[in-house]
């Protein structure tokens, strides 16, 4: 059974093909996204002459890991990334990046929010001209969430926790419709939920994309993020290498589907699911509330293919924030580099924020545990950078005082290097199925999933697989789409 419902409404879809046709908008294929060579050459020159971060409809043909990484006209190049030498890490296994910041919105959440949007807008399901798009979310969701439906001029409301940096609300305050801080941090996701709940009983004519259960979410990092690692690998692989895995904090479990594509190349290869030791609810069913932010936690998203993660790593959130100094501080930078650090590394360790911090820990922790070597090689997402978190390094500053030399030494002895095999926990049969269980609590009892609908997920041997074959069905749909809109026949 098809997991993201593909049934064309005509008489909406028409309202829709006529608003994307004033906005001047064509959207981008899944096949475009991976290959940009595949776009058209006039659109490529008026990229020439426009902003990465512009809200201008061209910008959807930069959701892609291979923009040019340069703020204003730039093209397409190799999939951006940032190797860590050993020198950093403290482990002989390469570990490399790819690198988010270079999405518009500045993260790649961008590309999940077009993953749940396209497919409801092609097909008629979502009507710009009369709904309100609904984007829950910790931060980057609803940023990327704001920035399509600003392109669509359409009414948006973004969802996130209170707790969440200001340059996020700032960036949102221009953008968005409507900005909904609910109560706490990154863990808070519950709030975020029964915001949505009440807005649903509000009469208001709004769809709602909830990232933490929108397949499209799923399907754009399996497809596009996938590709872009495969790629990555072809190109840094040497004859005597092998890919172990990925290691990724959860959040939505967008992001982790990439590995579900990797696995289906590399057969050995690791799913590593990272979240905070403070709310370690993988690890141990736990709870809580922690610094990392961009991710959430006290539930199991319900895209999460839980079956196929094979490791559970748990990040203490003061390891995360000592990093984040130790990587930004002028005084950490010093000590990194007289530590042998390349100055090449150390001036772009700015384009990891704290989720890419906690993949980085995560992946170190792996490294160790399976006693990885030279020729070892594990793949980790920089998600975004702290371009969006600059007011967060200030008040480090005032809460714990200037970042001295001292600082410097013990985040990289005890943070960084110091990272050890605690906290980790390999994933048995019955340890899968016992995470997989706890989406039970949250999306039956509570967000109206059938009992039937989380058995399929863990017993149906082709759920995952059918989902995965639907890209093709979506690329016909927007291709459909835009030539019923007429504009890329100017293109062509």
């Amino acid at each position: 059974m098809a997991k993201i419902d593909l049934t064309v409404i005509p008489e909406r879809r028409e309202r829709t093909i006529q608003r994307v046709r004033e906005r001047n908008i064509i959207i981008p294929t899944f096949a475009q996204m991976k290959n940009p060579d595949l776009i058209p050459a006039r659109i490529k020159e008026e990229l020439r002459n426009i902003g990465l971060w512009d809200v201008h409809p061209r910008n959807l043909f930069r959701i892609t890991w291979k923009n040019e990484p340069v703020p204003f006209g730039g093209g397409f190049g190799p999939v951006n990334t940032l190797e860590f030498p050993s020198s950093l890490t403290g482990v002989p296994a390469r570990i490399i990046g790819l690198v988010g910041k270079w999405f518009p919105t500045g993260a790649h959440k961008v590309g999940a929010a077009f993953g749940c949007l396209v497919p409801r807008l092609v097909t008629g399901q979502f009507d710009p001209t009369t709904q309100k798009a609904v984007w829950p979310s910790t931060g980057n969701y609803c940023r990327g969430g704001a920035y399509d439906s600003a392109l669509l001029a359409c009414d948006s409301i973004a969802i996130l926790p209170e707790g969440m940096s200001k340059e996020r609300f700032e960036w949102l305050s221009k953008i968005a419709s409507e900005v909904i801080a609910t109560p706490g941090s990154e863990s808070n996701v519950k709030e975020i939920f029964d915001k949505c709940w009440e807005l649903r009983r509000s009469g208001q004519d709004l769809m709602i994309f909830n990232q933490f259960e929108e397949f499209g979410n799923y399907l754009w990092h399996y497809e596009v993020t996938g590709h872009a690692m495969e790629e990555v690998l072809k190109r840094v692989m040497g004859p005597k290498d092998e890919f172990r895995g990925v290691a990724l904090t959860t959040g939505s479990a967008g992001t982790i589907a990439c590995g579900d594509y990797l696995k289906q190349l590399f057969p050995n290869s690791k799913i590593v699911a990272g979240e905070a030791l403070q709310c370690p609810t993988l690890f141990e069913n736990g709870f809580g509330a922690h610094r990392i932010e961009g991710i959430g936690d006290k539930h199991v998203p319900w895209i999460h293919n839980v079956k196929n993660t094979d490791l559970v790593a748990a990040i203490d959130d003061n390891d995360v924030v000592a990093v984040m100094r130790l990587f930004n501080e002028p005084t950490g930078r010093e000590y990194l580099v007289r530590k042998g650090v390349p100055e090449e590394v150390v001036s772009k360790l700015d384009l990891l924020g704290f989720s890419g911090i906690a993949n980085l820990l995560s992946a170190i922790k792996t490294a160790k545990y399976y006693e990885m070597g030279e020729n070892d090689i594990m793949l980790i997402v920089l998600t975004d950078s702290m371009e969006l978190y600059g007011s967060r390094i200030q008040e480090y500053r005032e809460q714990y005082g200037e970042f001295t030399p001292y600082h410097a030494a013990e985040a990289y002895a005890r943070s960084l290097q110091g990272q050890s095999v605690d906290y980790l926990l390999e994933l048995r049969y019955a340890d899968r199925r016992r995470v997989h269980n706890l989406k039970y609590y949250t999306w039956v009892e509570q967000q109206g999933k059938t009992y039937e609908e989380i058995l399929a997920q863990w017993y149906d041997r082709n759920y995952w697989t059918e989902l995965q074959s639907q890209v093709e069905e979506i690329d016909a749909l927007i291709t459909e789409f835009n030539e019923r809109v007429g504009l890329i026949k100017n293109y062509q």
